[in-house]
Order: structure tokens, then C-alpha cells, then sequence
């Protein structure tokens, strides 16, 4: 299993979006970057991932999980370059962690969210998962 964090700003896309659209999901739709598209098409059904409020926030606020495999994304009108996955919501964190707090927390100092701000689908390591899962107050981080 693999682990990744999701970019959203909740104007357009909040965590209360993702849990409304229940268990069945929702493309994860509009990522128009090489890198991002990569890590997508790189998913596994059942990795766990962060959804993260951007620009507003600034704070990992839930759970998701992928539910169907990379696929052309809806919103690309025709121009196959641009996939996406499907994920779905699990649960909320006990406790939001902020930008802030994971910039503070030199364990955290090398992940993706410090040090590529802009990638919107980032991938996560083990060590990084377990860390904010802590931070967040999971005793057992979801997996």
C-alpha cells in the first residue's frame, strides 16, 4: 500500500464535498500536471491518502482512500494526456494538522508537502503517514 495527500481549496472542493459524495466516491478531476497525473496513474485501489485544504486552512482535515484505478479524467475534454483516480472519503482526523505544524516537526522536514507546495496529488512515505496520523491524534493510523 501507498500513501498520498490531496490538494484542494475547499471553495471549490471541501472535505464536507468528499464525505457527501459517500461511499461510491468521485473522480479526483482537473489535475493538469505531469508529475501529479504520474503519481495518480502510480495508485492501487486501497491506498490511503490525506485531503489537505488549500489556500484556505491550510490543514489536513481527512481520510481518503482510492476506489477506482487511474482513468481519463472527466473534465479533459477529449485530451488523453490527463487521467485521474477516484477516491472516497473515510474519516475525519481526530484533530486537523496544520502547514504550519508539519513545517515545525523536523521529522516531517523532507515530505512532499514542505518541500513541493505546489503539486497538488503528492505521494507520502510511511514514516510521514505514521507521523501526521500521530499529530492528528490517531492512536492507530489508518491503513
Amino acid at each position: 500500500m501507498a500513501f498520498w495527500l490531496y490538494k484542494s481549496e475547499p471553495f471549490k472542493w471541501s472535505w464536507q464535498m468528499q464525505k457527501d459524495a459517500g461511499e461510491r466516491g468521485t473522480e479526483w478531476t482537473g489535475v493538469r500536471n505531469y508529475l501529479a497525473r504520474n503519481n495518480m496513474r502510480a495508485m492501487q485501489i486501497g491506498d490511503k491518502g490525506f485531503f489537505y485544504h488549500s489556500n484556505e486552512g491550510l490543514e489536513i482535515v481527512g481520510i481518503t482512500e482510492v476506489c477506482a484505478l487511474s482513468h481519463p479524467d472527466s473534465t479533459a475534454e477529449g485530451d488523453a494526456r490527463w487521467d485521474c483516480v477516484d477516491i472516497r472519503a473515510v474519516r475525519d482526523v481526530p484533530r486537523p494538522v496544520t502547514l504550519k505544524e508539519i513545517k515545525d516537526n523536523p521529522k516531517l522536514s523532507n515530505m512532499a508537502l514542505v518541500t513541493s507546495m505546489r503539486l497538488s496529488v503528492q505521494p507520502v512515505t510511511e514514516d510521514e503517514w505514521i507521523e501526521v496520523c500521530r499529530m492528528a491524534g490517531f492512536d492507530n493510523p489508518p491503513r
